[in-house]
């Protein structure tokens, strides 16, 4: 029998910008439904344990601007959740450390530090240096500056405030490196993070690197207790202002009828009717697959279809039952040799074996104190690499999103055997050996992140082309009720643009300046109405959704 309900708004998928966006609307009044497909809540935030000894974090791996004036923080705080996340601040002398042939570079907190530590280590470009992070600063600044005014500018007035960013803001990386003059290693150096946002300098706008760096630069942090908290909190703000939260329910379609949104149906065959509907599924599959394309305009399916998505990762998850040797609390960006730019022109051409590059973050030393990341004496740490997106590369045929069975096709076993073994080399070039002491080692690959989150090409960087250089859709869809949040819209990647994403989202539907209100101060939740969190509290738990929250198959640490 077909069940029927009626919501005042439904959000597809609980990613970061999903969840921010119905803790938001159910905070004003309105009665949210949040349907999630997997097991639990967060996206590309969520983690999973092992052995009952370890918990990985898929995608949280550090946070920038998590300070007293930071972006993140104000938004939880607006709901009501100051203290229930709280954040550990890694190394402000160097949060990451940059390790080409013959060059180790730790950035710093502060665009004139971050200077001043590239300027010492390229002595002979420090002109082309200055000019660089100057043009980036400038960029970054007036972004942010506009995203927290909260007024709507006309055209002239926009481009008047942010000169700057009208001049580079839409131009690449890489003409900002020719117009700079830098080499080759200087390059290298600079973009050595660009796997933050999945893209080289040849196809990243600058208004991306410069933002990204600027979040970082800013402070980077880590939330204690690892992602899944972020994802938890927002679940406990939305349930205690009367939102509901539904895991294990996949959405097959997003109703429409005489061009609004309707409501959503179910994969089991049931309905729920809202006359307002946020999509944070993958923005590809929300046109194309969910909506349909019928129901759009010709350049916004043209758009879509010829669109280019930013590369995945290949995650190696290692736990150790020793510790690492003493190093400072930051990442590694670790590179075979210093070409950024040949590097991305060997991934276009499928060639990442030896590889290239790393990135590597220590979990055990980002959050010492936390029980569930591992036992006393072990450590904990993550390896990842950009890697081809296609199919062909990984032995399958349609992916997981469309059904297909791959995790026991031979050719894909192959491939991500072979991958594995090349990080490990690259990872023990990169940290010295640790073989002998690993207890756990577990491969993510982009098929595995499509088959969690559904994301087009398996990354979770979203789009990185979508009509011209630097445009990305906006929350608001030509469909009347049906808005987009996630990775995939015009606010950013990562955590924070999601979470801004999913924040300008709920304010164009309240139709007022939610960020620029709730980073002066304003609270809309009331902290009153929160659970108490008693010494067993468990994020994990509180991601499944009430409904949900004492199901059988939850892993426990200890």
């Amino acid at each position: 029998m077909v069940k029927q309900e009626e919501w005042d708004a439904i959000v597809v998928g609980s990613g970061m910008g999903g969840l921010v966006c119905a803790a938001y609307l159910a905070v004003s009044g309105r009665r949210v439904l949040v349907l999630e497909q997997h097991d639990v809540a967060g996206g590309n935030s969520h983690v999973f344990r092992r052995r009952r000894a370890y918990e990985f974090d898929v995608g949280v791996h550090y946070l920038g601007d998590c300070g007293p004036d930071g972006v993140l923080p104000a938004i939880f705080s607006g709901l009501g959740l100051d203290g229930r996340v709280t954040y550990r601040e890694m190394d402000r002398g160097g949060f990451d450390r940059i390790a080409l042939p013959g060059l180790t570079v730790d950035v710093p907190v502060g665009w004139e530090a971050y200077t001043g530590r590239l300027t010492r280590a390229l002595p002979g470009e420090a002109e082309g240096l200055a000019r660089f992070t100057g043009i980036c600063a400038a960029v970054a600044g007036e972004t942010r500056s506009m995203l927290l005014s909260g007024s709507e500018l006309s055209v002239a007035d926009l481009m008047a405030r942010t000169p700057v960013s009208a001049q580079w803001g839409r131009r690449t990386l890489g003409e900002l490196f020719d117009h700079c003059g830098l080499s080759p290693r200087a390059r290298t150096v600079l973009a050595a993070q660009s796997p933050n946002y999945g893209m080289g300098p040849r196809q990243a706008t600058v208004a991306t690197h410069a933002a990204v760096t600027d979040h970082y630069l800013r402070g980077a942090y880590y939330p204690e207790g690892g992602g899944q908290v972020l994802a938890a909190a927002l679940v406990e703000a939305l349930e205690a202002h009367g939102g509901q939260l539904r895991t294990k329910s996949r959405v097959e379609r997003i109703l429409v009828e005489d061009g609004r949104a309707t409501g959503v149906g179910m994969k089991d065959g049931d309905v729920h009717r809202a006359p307002l509907v946020v999509s944070n599924a993958d923005y590809s599959r929300t046109v194309l697959d969910l909506v349909g394309e019928e129901h759009f305009g010709r350049r916004v399916v043209s758009r879509t279809r010829r669109a280019e998505m930013a590369l995945p990762l290949a995650t190696l998850y290692i736990a150790l039952d020793t510790e690492l040797p003493e190093r400072p609390n930051a990442n590694l960006w670790w590179y075979r040799d210093a070409d950024i730019e040949g590097y991305y022109e060997q991934l276009a051409q499928e060639r990442i074996n030896p590889v290239p590059f790393l990135f590597v973050s220590f979990a055990s030393l980002k959050d010492p104190d936390a029980r569930a990341v591992c036992p006393p004496g072990h450590s904990n740490f993550q390896v990842m690499t950009l890697c081809p997106p296609s199919y062909d590369y990984w032995g399958v045929r349609e992916g997981p999103a469309a059904g297909e069975r791959y995790r026991r096709n031979q050719g894909y076993q192959e491939r991500k055997a072979e991958l594995t073994e090349a990080m490990l080399g690259a990872a023990e070039e990169a940290l010295g050996p640790f073989r002998r002491h690993i207890v756990h080692l577990e491969t993510a690959t982009p098929i595995t992140h499509e088959r969690y989150t559904l994301a087009t090409g398996g990354t979770p960087y979203g789009l990185a082309r979508w009509g011209g250089p630097g445009s990305r859709p906006d929350t608001r869809t030509t469909i009347e009720g049906l808005h987009v949040v996630g990775t995939n819209t015009r606010y950013g990647t990562g955590i924070t643009g999601s979470a801004v994403g999913g924040m300008a989202c709920a304010a164009q539907i309240l139709d007022r300046g939610l960020l620029a209100e709730v980073h002066r101060g304003a609270r809309f939740g009331d902290p009153d109405l929160l659970p108490v969190r008693d010494a067993d509290w468990d994020p994990l738990a509180v991601s499944r959704g009430a409904g949900r929250r004492g199901a059988r198959g939850l892993a426990r640490i200890g």
